[in-house]
């Protein structure tokens, strides 16, 4: 089982993602290179929010910026990464709701898996003493 201090970087990147201004912003940018006033026209936020959530973005590196004279103009570093995670959040998952007798029989089922391994490995069989 992963360490907490190894499920870091993931839950950094899964926060940038965590606000719908950025997901706004990353769906603009998925169409092509914009400058925060680009940005600004298009989405329901004034430059300073757009900028203070761009910051975000590029700490998470998931966009960068190209400086073309005073403005700086934004793209997606890793436009695949992009496309794909706001693909997955648009998918419309159905909700899955389970009762207390198939929860258990889950359960049941990986504990048995899991020592199933466990002795096929070798782990499970003791030693006896000569």
């Amino acid at each position: 089982m992963p360490e907490a201090s190894e499920n870091r970087p993931a839950a950094e990147l899964l926060k940038a993602f965590s606000h719908p201004t950025r997901l706004a912003i990353l769906q603009e940018l998925l169409a092509g290179p914009k400058c925060v006033t680009d940005m600004e026209e298009l989405l329901p936020a004034r430059q300073a929010n757009i900028s203070q959530h761009l910051a975000v973005l590029r700490h998470a590196r998931l966009v960068d910026y190209a400086q073309d004279g005073a403005l700086r103009c934004y793209y997606l570093s890793r436009p695949r990464l992009v496309q794909d995670m706001l693909a997955l959040v648009g998918r419309g998952d159905p909700v899955v709701t389970r009762s207390a007798v198939e929860i258990q029989a889950d359960k049941e089922r990986a504990a048995a898996m899991r020592l199933k391994a466990s002795a096929k490995s070798g782990r499970g069989r003791r030693k006896v003493a000569p």
